[in-house]
């Protein structure tokens, strides 16, 4: 479970608007994800983690804003490859399948990292092409949520 203390969904009163926007987000998975704009401090976050632990008793996956390519869709484990040992990480794409990928600041990210998180969103395939390994094309299916100042 997770160790950080996070508002009950339930609890969040006076931001219909988010909650609307995270219930059909969640819903109609169609849409392809929801971006919610606000003051700082607003609840914005909050409304995000509160939901995804009603809904799986888990928090969402974080893309911090810096991600590189490697980190959002998978790659080899530098440490393990200098050694000679390669092995495989994992994208956080995939660690978000069939739950809830967020990004704070999605306005601050990277257009390269968009265009490839929509790509999947929209697709709902990931297929990773790395040094050598053409990985099998993999179903993937989140919630897309974005959250940025005004």
């Amino acid at each position: 479970m997770h160790k950080t203390q996070i508002l009950p969904y339930s609890r969040i009163v006076g931001q219909d608007s988010i909650k609307l926007a995270l219930e059909l987000a969640y819903i109609a998975p169609t849409i392809g994800g929801v971006l919610l704009s606000g003051h700082r401090g607003t609840g914005k976050s909050t409304a995000v983690r509160a939901f995804a632990l009603m809904m799986s008793e888990k928090l969402p996956v974080t893309l911090p804003i810096n991600a590189t390519e490697d980190r959002v869709i998978g790659g080899w484990k530098i440490d393990e490859l200098m050694r000679g040992e390669p092995k495989w990480q994992d994208g956080l794409l995939k660690k978000a399948n069939d739950g809830m990928l967020y990004v704070d600041e999605v306005n601050l990210l990277d257009d390269h990292i968009v265009n490839i998180i929509l790509d999947v969103t929209s697709t709902g395939v990931l297929e990773v092409q790395r040094d050598a390994r053409d990985s099998q094309p993999e179903n993937i299916a989140f919630t897309l949520v974005g959250t940025m100042n005004r």
